[in-house]
């Protein structure tokens, strides 16, 4: 596939992207020979995917503790609860969406809003892009102005035909276009970011850079902190290469983060704390 026809394939040779794919690599690699993995690698991935969740319900204003959300039943109650319990529908419904995606990403797409804003939004808004003069109804993730319905409409083809072609840039770089595209267009009426993120998920985990989902990239984007969040995707919103780069590198530091993460679990696992 040459790099005409593989629109993502030059951004892996961006200044610095190749330094985040490798080291992003690393530290994947160290949790997967952990070993706790061989013997435990079920119990790992359900504490990945609650730290996820965790991660992403923070970024969107819910930061609860853990422990706050292993007790919790009352996630259909408006506010904080309702935007975690979002979170944690998108991270365990992703799991169930990995052979779907590189034949109908947007399906997926649409999947997920479903999952995330049902009972949430309006019946005729769910699941699917927003037409011309309906509202994003959630806080401005600081990247600009909402773009048009009509645009995102053509972007979100333009993205489907990537993932459906394949593409020779590594997975990291794959899911961090994924994550900016769909978080900067705001393709849905509500609940975009929490989308984008469990977008993000999949690419990784369907790529095969991290088969088990046990490396939460969610929570390291919220470790780095909103502020840093919404830095990263406006420089990805500017389309320079050196924003490119820079949103490339932020979405390795979370993934970077989001194993180190694991990597505490296997260890108190190892202990018997966990």
């Amino acid at each position: 596939m040459s790099s005409t026809a593989d629109p993502l394939a030059p951004l892996g040779k961006l200044p610095g992207v190749q330094d985040s794919v490798e080291s992003v690599r690393k530290a994947v690699d160290r949790i997967y020979g952990h070993r706790v993995m061989r013997r435990r690698s079920s119990e790992v991935t359900a504490e990945a995917a609650l730290r996820g969740a965790r991660g992403s319900a923070a970024l969107e204003g819910a930061d609860w503790a853990l422990e706050e959300m292993r007790r919790r039943t009352d996630f259909g109650e408006e506010g904080e609860p309702r935007t975690v319990g979002a979170a944690l529908r998108a991270t365990a419904e992703s799991g169930q969406l990995l052979d779907v995606w590189r034949q109908s990403p947007l399906r997926v797409l649409a999947r997920l809003h479903l999952v995330v804003a049902g009972g949430d939004a309006s019946d005729e808004t769910v699941g699917r892009p927003r037409l011309a003069g309906e509202p994003v109804r959630e806080p401005e993730p600081g990247v600009g102005e909402v773009p048009a319905a009509e645009d995102v409409a053509v972007r979100l083809d333009g993205l489907a035909q990537f993932v459906v072609a394949g593409s020779e840039a590594p997975a990291l770089v794959v899911a961090s276009v994924v994550h900016g595209e769909l978080a900067t267009l705001r393709p849905f009426g509500s609940y975009n970011g929490l989308v984008a993120r469990a977008a993000e998920r999949i690419v990784l985990v369907a790529s095969g850079l991290d088969p088990k989902s046990i490396c939460p990239a969610e929570a390291g984007h919220a470790e780095l902190g909103r502020e840093q969040y919404t830095m990263a995707l406006a420089a990805y919103a500017s389309g320079t290469p050196e924003g490119m780069a820079a949103w490339i590198g932020h979405c390795g530091r979370a993934a970077e983060l989001g194993a180190r993460e694991t990597t505490a679990v296997c260890e108190a696992l190892q202990r018997g704390a966990a």
